[in-house]
């Protein structure tokens, strides 16, 4: 008991290594303030991809979707965009073609069908003929809703796995898993 009551505080005083403005751009989206968040991802996209280059497609993914979510449509397009385009550069087509669908489905529910017809023309001009399977364990951990360590979403669809137990936020890497 004493021990489940210690790992709760030490979630719960995050993770020094993550970036302070990670953390506001997260918390600006859960509080749908989008124009905030979209100029934080935007700005800490920019900032990774010297340092964290397997990181800033997801950042510019994020700052797509809170620049839609503000009515900036355009340069939301444009961040998503840019971020499957470094995803495809970086030769991850899995996870390019899985936030591809997400960003779809997305921009269709909104009613955005030209720009969703656009990131459909990158997905197919930027995937391989064949993809390679993937494998996955037979059921899946129960993962938290939000990153203990940035405070980011976490969505099921979107994650990567590092093993059969341990999956990666997508926007400061910290380790995931079920919680017990």
């Amino acid at each position: 008991m004493f021990r489940r009551r210690g790992q709760r505080l030490f979630r719960g005083m995050g993770n020094p290594n993550i970036p302070p403005m990670l953390q506001r751009a997260n918390q600006w989206m859960a509080d749908a303030d989008y124009s905030a968040a979209a100029e934080a991802y935007n700005q800490l996209a920019k900032g990774a991809q010297t340092r964290f280059p397997q990181r800033t497609p997801f950042l510019f993914m994020q700052a797509g979707r809170a620049a839609i979510l503000s009515g900036q449509v355009q340069a939301g397009v444009a961040h998503l965009r840019r971020g499957l385009t470094l995803l495809a550069d970086q030769g991850r087509f899995q996870r390019m073609q899985a936030f591809g669908q997400q960003v779809l489905e997305e921009l269709k529910s909104r009613g955005l069908n030209v720009e969703a017809d656009e990131i459909s023309d990158l997905l197919n001009a930027n995937s391989p003929q064949k993809l390679p399977a993937e494998s996955a364990p037979a059921k899946k951990p129960i993962l938290p809703t939000h990153c203990p360590s940035c405070g980011g979403a976490v969505r099921p669809d979107e994650i990567e796995w590092l093993d059969y137990i341990t999956a990666e936020c997508a926007y400061c890497g910290s380790p995931l898993r079920e919680d017990t």
